[in-house]
């Protein structure tokens, strides 16, 4: 087996390999390299020792920069993986978005014990629902257990507590035979404070540009053509070795990189390769608060090339519309909320050249609605971020009724973007998703804890009414509870997700990708907002009130409307065209 790690600044390498000492020489193909070849098998232990020049490794043993495995954590020896040993079962054609359905979860929480296997046991419960995409919150070793995985280290490894690299495997497998495709969360833009030991090996940071993480990855500084290989390797890894069907990218606009030829349009580049070898299509989807189509634009076009990108704008104006909030950055939106909604189901940004008074500056640029296809941008009322980063990580569930629940339902599920939905949101759970952490260090998990308490105070929290993070009460709080599903309320807006995701399956008009043919009417003070989408039109009336919505000017010839789905008993609109909508309440109706 060849052995081979980057290590420019070394004046030696060697490599323990199951506890025996080997020597590497210098690849003289590759400016940087050390190779060695030795017999090993699948679980041997290995790793490299770093002599002279650079950091080094002061003799210690340190993982390979792209271990497969890390049996141990972070900070421990790396494994040999053979892939070929995983006997998968039966083929699998791949999903496109088109139509597509998405459904986040976090493994380490969507069941009490927090592994792929407890998770793939549960995905017959996505399948009924409809689900066509998992959407997986990121699964590279980190400190501890638990944590969100957003601190993750060795980047072509799986956490060993949630079952490693066959666990993956296995839920991959399980996922597939269910009909489901599987996406991950990777992340590009910082690694984890702890476990992190790319910088002993070469430059793969660099002082030139600073993050909120410290050091910026190294995509445009001398070294950089070796740091992007090596995030290109590992994101097709996943793609190939994993079986996975597209990547969410993490955070795309905090990547500093200032070469002609992006980082990100090399990765689409790649991925489109890879998905054209294997004959499955592999999105990738961003996640970026630039409001700059770009992102998702074709790169023949001048554009980035990446299949889809979430929309915060959407999930923002359907936030302040549900909720009333209006601080931070809700502040641009709750200023007319229904307005706000009203112009992302149109135009997709809300800040599309607009001014943000909370960046303080102009922000976006317009999307060409003509051109681009409405499933480009992901739609959702509910994300890990938008939960989790609150004070308590209260879901929708906490504050609103059922009916407005309905409604935000309505509103992603049957407006024109891929939707996507955070796991339990489809039963209303009412158990938090707070965050946490399980960092070994007691220096690090200490700032961690004052580090969020500080933060909040300064919005007016009390620090004891900041959960710990470390606190593993913390994570167990925020565990799905499965019975809920079963019983009230949580069962009758459950059939409601189901029933919204069947039409959206059957009625073409609701996955349609044409984003100017949407058209719009709201009422600001009566808190109704309707739409129309080919034969269809739907209506949701947030107020506390009935709402008597107008609907004739907008009707098709060839008979009046029929009520294709409600969320309490309504009347089609008579022949005044007059639809009256019960308060915090939805329906979907359809022409003749």
């Amino acid at each position: 087996m060849l052995f081979e790690v980057w290590a420019p600044d070394a004046d030696e390498v060697g490599l323990r390999l199951s506890g025996e000492p080997r020597a590497m020489e210098r690849d003289p193909a590759r400016s940087g390299w050390w190779t060695a070849e030795a017999p090993a098998s699948d679980g041997d232990r290995y790793g490299f020792v770093l002599g002279g020049g650079g950091s080094g490794s002061d003799g210690r043993v340190l993982p390979d920069p792209r271990s497969r495995r890390q049996p141990d954590g972070p900070d421990g020896e790396s494994a040999v993986v053979d892939h070929s040993l995983f006997e998968w079962h039966g083929g699998w054609a791949g999903r496109g978005l088109a139509g597509a359905v998405l459904y986040e979860l976090h493994i380490g929480t969507y069941t009490e014990e927090g592994t792929f296997d407890a998770a793939a046991a549960r995905l017959g419960h996505l399948a009924e629902l409809g689900v066509t995409h998992v959407s997986l919150m990121p699964v590279c070793p980190f400190p501890g257990t638990h944590g969100w995985g957003y601190e993750g280290v060795s980047l072509w490894a799986v956490h060993e507590p949630y079952g490693g690299p066959n666990g993956l495997k296995r839920f991959v497998d399980t996922a597939h035979g269910l009909g489901l495709a599987v996406l991950l969360d990777v992340v590009h833009n910082h690694l984890g404070p702890s476990g992190n030991h790319l910088p002993a090996f070469g430059p793969y940071f660099t002082e030139a540009h600073h993050t909120p993480w410290g050091a910026a990855v190294n995509l445009d500084a001398p070294g950089s053509d070796e740091v992007r290989a090596f995030l290109l390797g590992s994101a097709l890894a996943w793609l190939r070795d994993y079986r996975l069907d597209g990547l969410r990218l993490d955070a795309v606009h905090a990547l500093a990189d200032g070469r002609a030829l992006t980082f990100l349009e090399e990765l689409s580049t790649a991925a489109d390769a890879l998905a054209a070898e294997l004959g499955r299509p592999l999105p990738l989807i961003a996640e970026s608060d630039l409001c700059d189509p770009r992102t998702t634009t074709p790169r023949e076009s001048g554009g980035i090339g990446l299949q889809a990108q979430w929309n915060d704008d959407f999930h923002h104006a359907l936030h302040a519309a549900l909720t009333g909030e209006s601080q931070g950055y809700y502040a641009d939106f709750a200023q007319a909320p229904l307005t706000a909604v009203a112009k992302t189901v149109t135009s997709a940004f809300f800040h599309n050249g607009t001014y943000s008074s909370f960046r303080g500056r102009t922000h976006g640029r317009p999307v060409d609605i003509v051109r681009t296809p409405a499933h480009r941008f992901v739609g959702y009322a509910q994300t890990h971020d938008q939960i989790g980063n609150r004070a308590l990580g209260d879901r929708l569930s906490a504050t609103l009724s059922p009916g407005l629940l309905a409604c935000a339902a309505t509103l992603v599920l049957t407006g024109p973007f891929t939707p996507m939905l955070f796991m339990g949101e489809e039963w209303g759970a009412r158990t938090p998703w707070q965050f946490f952490t399980d960092h070994t260090d007691p220096a690090l998990a200490e700032a961690v804890r004052s580090g969020r308490r500080r933060e909040f105070a300064a919005h007016g929290w009390s620090a004891d009414d900041i959960p710990d993070p470390q606190d593993p009460a913390t994570r167990n709080r925020s565990c799905l509870d499965w019975s809920e599903p079963s019983r009230e309320p949580h069962a009758r807006l459950h059939a409601w997700y189901r029933e919204l995701i069947a039409l959206r399956r059957a009625l073409p008009d609701l996955h349609d990708p044409d984003l100017a043919s949407v058209r719009t009417a709201h009422d600001e003070q009566a808190r109704w907002l309707a739409y129309r989408r080919g034969d269809l039109r739907i209506a949701v009336n947030l107020g506390e009130k009935p709402a008597t919505i107008p609907l004739g000017g907008g009707r098709r010839r060839g008979g009046g409307d029929r009520v294709v789905a409600a969320w309490e008993p309504v009347d089609a609109p008579g022949g005044d065209g007059l639809l009256h909508l019960p308060p915090e309440s939805c329906v979907v109706l359809a022409d003749g």
